[in-house]
């Protein structure tokens, strides 16, 4: 059975130890995570208590702040391209295996151009070295991905992250599946309300996506991997009156009925 997963800390537990707080997940049926890159020291120090509460750490979400500034000359977007190269290099240092990045960001993101190329080429390379994979998230622009997508095409290190959510409200009526499935290797699954712009990261059936269709896409694509949420967490309305504890049985309850919908 495909395991359950969600991003660390996205219950907002109080008072517990990492330890305490990985042994909870696991006791509440998630088997796997996420997380920001943060700092790569905090990730060197949690890695080891991710793999001894048995859970996998399934892979880490590079940063996104200044994304747009590896497509633009200057030594910005070579400070961009080292702070990915520095997510890529602690994956390979904790054995985890995948990276998610973003190729740009906002309505207004630049075109592809060969300075932006050559930097995700080094980036690329450098993952290749590492022997870590890069997972390429739809955003807004579906042209950006649909070039480096094809670019990599034989780079058997290179795959999609298919946020279900970033697809209902950042570009309605645009299905990335089928475009990309077949090259799928992590998920962000989440829910919103269908507003333009509005990525509020409800837990699954919270909002007014259709997950029957969200199951068939990745049935369809063969993945294998968990079902991993990314959820805004306990803060936002719909759970602000749960307990942390009460709020991971409500995201994995879901998170388990999408589950049953993938594989029946």
């Amino acid at each position: 059975m495909r395991k359950l997963g969600m991003n660390y800390g996205a219950e907002r537990p109080e008072g517990l130890s990492d330890e305490e707080r990985l042994a909870r997940l696991a006791e509440y049926g998630f088997g796997a995570i996420f997380t920001g890159i943060g700092k790569p020291e905090t990730i060197d120090a949690l890695a080891p208590k991710v793999r001894a509460a048995g859970i996998d750490y399934d892979f880490i979400h590079a940063p996104f702040d200044g994304i747009n500034r590896m497509w633009k000359e200057g030594e910005a977007g070579e400070e961009m391209l080292e702070r990915l190269i520095v997510t890529a290099e602690t994956c390979a240092r904790n054995e985890i295996p995948i990276f998610v990045v973003h190729l740009s960001a906002g309505e207004n993101a630049p075109c592809v151009n060969n300075c932006g190329i050559d930097r995700f080429d080094r980036l690329i390379q450098r993952s290749e070295e590492l022997g870590v994979q890069v997972a390429i998230e739809n955003q807004r622009k579906l042209g950006n991905i649909a070039v480096m997508m094809e670019r990599y095409a034989d780079a058997k290190h290179v795959g999609f992250c298919w946020d279900n959510g970033h697809e209902r409200c950042f570009t309605p009526g645009r299905e990335y599946m089928p475009l990309f499935g077949d090259k799928l290797i992590c998920l962000h699954i989440h829910d919103n309300r269908g507003i333009y712009n509005d990525d509020i990261h409800y837990l699954p059936f919270d909002g007014v996506i259709d997950f029957h269709r969200v199951a068939e896409h990745i049935r369809n694509s063969g993945y294998q991997g968990s079902v991993m949420l990314e959820c805004a967490g306990r803060g936002r309305d719909l759970y602000a009156g749960l307990t942390d504890v009460d709020f991971l049985k409500r995201a994995y309850m879901q998170a388990d009925r999408l589950r049953t919908l993938i594989d029946g």
